[in-house]
């Protein structure tokens, strides 16, 4: 079952605000179990609509003394007597808990996963992180089911999404039932992704084996790749004599290309912290899809180069919990 119309199933806005004031602060914990002591029910819009037309059909009853108009307005509050029933009944005994998020890039939306456990059916279910808007969940049967709840941060680090709120207004629509949960687990957010200018920081003893092992490579002692024919002009260095001499022909041994220098990436020193570590997380991004090796340097903190999908989350957790 679909939610209906947000403005028409939902607290009038002065009353929601008047009613945080004294409410409780969101409930903390591992896992949230709704109940009578978190769960809060009040009228919406068109239920007080509904209500003060029941009222108004009996004062006409009582005026004209017609069964007819009292008849129908003791209908009318029986069920709305009965709406606010069932629907305190569709969150009653429901359990809310977090997984472990994944890591998200701060200003994208990222995932914060929400499972729930249901006892029995639950009908028209809204969620919603801080001030943001109501998003529906719709129907859910029994048993466990993970909700992904979306939200963009702002900032890189450890964050929260804010406070959650879980409501819904099913059957009638006549009263809405709600809970807020101040959610446990913390998102780590890595910097945007933002291009700009990156220091490429020079690490001596790291380039003096780099330019060891080119030198190597560029005399023919490297690991060789494969083998080709042997043919006019190329260096007897590179024969594979052995071969040769077990009658196998004149064979000239391949050897891999020489490996590009990887990078070590620092933050810009002339542009502000923020900023750099974006420029930082927007070039290690690239790198890592070209599939180069990059390495690190932050304040206190250096990473070697490599690649691969590990180095890189290390390189951005780096990022994200710099200080």
């Amino acid at each position: 079952m679909q939610s209906a119309a947000p403005r028409q199933r939902t607290i009038p806005h002065r009353l929601e605000q008047h009613l945080s004031r004294w409410l409780p602060a969101p409930q903390q914990g591992e896992v949230l179990k709704l109940g009578l002591r978190n769960l809060y029910i009040v009228p919406t819009g068109f239920g007080l609509l509904w209500l003060g037309g029941a009222l108004l059909l009996q004062l006409v009853g009582i005026q004209t003394q017609s069964n007819g108009p009292l008849l129908l307005s003791f209908v009318m509050l029986a069920l709305q007597l009965l709406s606010l029933h069932l629907t305190h009944g569709q969150l009653e005994s429901l359990e809310v808990r977090c997984a472990q998020p994944e890591p998200a890039f701060a200003g994208e939306t990222a995932v914060y996963p929400l499972i729930l456990r249901v006892k029995s059916a639950c009908e028209g279910l809204e969620w919603r992180l801080g001030p943001g808007a109501f998003q529906g969940i719709g129907s859910l049967g029994p048993g466990e089911h993970q909700v992904p709840l979306t939200w963009i941060p702002h900032q890189r680090g450890w964050q929260r999404p804010g406070k959650l709120r879980l409501q819904t207004t099913a059957p009638l629509g006549l009263f809405v039932c709600w809970s807020r949960w101040q959610l446990p687990a913390e998102q780590l957010i890595y910097p945007a992704q933002n291009p700009g200018p990156v220091c490429q920081v020079p690490m001596a003893d790291w380039r003096e084996r780099t330019a060891a092992a080119g030198a190597l490579a560029g005399e023919g002692t490297e690991e060789w790749q494969d083998l080709r024919p042997h043919r006019r002009g190329d260096s007897s260095s590179r024969m594979a004599w052995k071969l040769l001499a077990q009658g196998r022909g004149a064979q000239t041994k391949r050897f891999q290309d020489q490996r590009p220098e990887p990078n070590l990436l620092a933050p810009d020193p002339a542009v502000p912290q923020e900023q750099a570590l974006e420029h930082v997380c927007d070039r290690l991004c690239q790198l890592h899809r070209q599939g180069q090796s990059y390495g690190l340097a932050l304040a206190g903190l250096q990473i070697a180069p490599d690649r691969g999908s590990s180095h890189r989350d290390r390189c951005l957790e780096a990022l994200a919990l710099c200080p």
